[in-house]
This record gives structure tokens, C-alpha cells and sequence, in this order.
């Protein structure tokens, strides 16, 4: 399901998107390479902070979404 992964950019700036889930490691080489837990391996524009970052929001819309107003 497409709400269940982040948004990140190739180098030649495609959009790819990832389920974080399956981010296994991150790399900064300069370029930043994602290791899946499949083994397979990419390079993205983001930066480590900003996966991390968009790791991060993820997490919070699934597992901490916004409580209804009283």
C-alpha cells in the first residue's frame, strides 16, 4: 500500500518509494546508499537525516496518529 512507504529520490532525481520497514542500513559514500533487508542496494539524493527524518514521521503517522478532538 503506497500510505505505507516514503517517498525518496534516485540520483538521476526518479522517485522511488520505499517501504522503511525494509531499510536494513543507510550509507553516506558521499552519495547515500539504502540496503534493504533483500540485500538489494540503491542510491538516493536524501540524505541520512532526511530518511531518517521521513523514517520518523512515518512511524509516528502509524503508530501514534493524532487523537480526535473533545
Amino acid at each position: 500500500m503506497i500510505g505505507e512507504m516514503i517517498a525518496l529520490r534516485r540520483l538521476n532525481n526518479e522517485a522511488v518509494m520505499v517501504n522503511p520497514d525494509l531499510i536494513e542500513s543507510l550509507e553516506e559514500t558521499p552519495d547515500t546508499v539504502v540496503t534493504l533487508t533483500s540485500g538489494n542496494k540503491f542510491l538516493v539524493r536524501d540524505s541520512m537525516d532526511q530518511i531518517r527524518e521521513k523514517i520518523i514521521e512515518f512511524k509516528r503517522r502509524i503508530y501514534a496518529p493524532e487523537e480526535p478532538p473533545a
